[in-house]
């Protein structure tokens, strides 16, 4: 007998019916094994019939000579550990809200009118400041006129110093002038008596001659030569002073050929040297004195 697909099919269908009829019974069995041990153990024996294999039809035994197609096993499925629970942060305490000061209550309108109509205006509160300001700065004109009288103050102390210094180098020569006078005479006692020669209305030459030269030494004591005066420059000058010798008024006469500083320098230097040599000159002291000054270096 010539087997078919159908019968190949019915006899894999019973092999699987049966497999599974006895998979039943047994979890049957094994359920009512447990919950009902104390009524088997009173009830009847199960009673059951063993089958023999030769005893089944061909169509089952060659179901139960063929071993099933096994079925491929489920791919295994990975264990997925749970993710930690997220830590919540900590949450910081709220903070301690600081006790207000109480609020300033707004001031009544009728209080803010009159603060604001006594309190002085901008222009009235900056007028006594440029007051303050104008009375502690000095007056320009004030601060001029210091100045001044501090520059001529200044001025007649130089003069005073110059004119004291005038008269102690006055009262020097003078009395040099008498020592020599007077060890002149010790030498030569017949001549100092001697009256001078006519024809010179009643002046000595020499003693002139030695006026001029004490005129010109009196003044190149005090005079500094300015480096655009040459040596031996004359220069021809109009002195008028006062009896013993105080210089009134110094001219230079316009054919000096000093220059302006040169000419400056000079009467610079006969204002310092007065008094003029006086003191045994009496008999040719003349008021208004002419003199040739030469430019020397002291």
């Amino acid at each position: 007998m010539k087997q078919t697909r159908a019968d190949t099919w019915t006899a894999v269908a019973q092999a699987l019916g049966l497999h599974v009829l006895l998979f039943v019974l047994m979890f049957a069995g094994l359920r009512w094994s447990q919950h009902n041990v104390a009524e088997a153990a009173q009830g009847d024996p199960i009673e059951a019939d063993l089958v023999a294999v030769s005893d089944l039809s061909a169509s089952m035994q060659r179901a139960l000579q063929r071993t099933p197609k096994a079925q491929p096993a489920p791919p295994p499925t990975e264990k997925t550990e749970p993710l930690p629970e997220p830590v919540p942060d900590a949450v910081p305490p709220p903070p301690q809200s600081k006790a207000l000061p109480p609020p300033v209550p707004d001031p009544a309108p009728v209080e803010q009118e009159k603060v604001q109509r006594d309190a002085p205006s901008p222009e009235v509160a900056k007028l006594p400041r440029e007051q303050e300001q104008k009375r502690r700065q000095p007056d320009q004109a004030e601060l001029d006129a210091k100045k001044q009288a501090e520059q001529e103050r200044e001025k007649q102390r130089q003069l005073a110093e110059i004119r004291r210094l005038r008269e102690q180098a006055a009262r020097e020569r003078s009395m040099a002038e008498q020592r020599a006078q007077q060890l002149a005479d010790a030498r030569n006692p017949g001549t100092s008596a001697a009256p001078p020669p006519p024809g010179n209305r009643g002046t000595d030459p020499s003693l002139q001659a030695k006026y001029a030269a004490a005129l010109q030494q009196a003044i190149l004591r005090q005079w500094i030569r300015p480096e655009t005066v040459a040596l031996g420059q004359k220069c021809r000058i109009s002195i008028r002073q006062l009896q013993g010798g105080e210089v009134v008024d110094v001219s230079v006469s316009s054919s000096c050929p000093y220059d302006a500083a040169g000419r400056q320098s000079v009467e610079r230097a006969i204002y310092k040297a007065s008094p003029l040599p006086y003191a045994g000159f009496e008999t040719v002291f003349n008021r208004n004195l002419d003199l040739n000054f030469v430019a020397e270096d002291r």
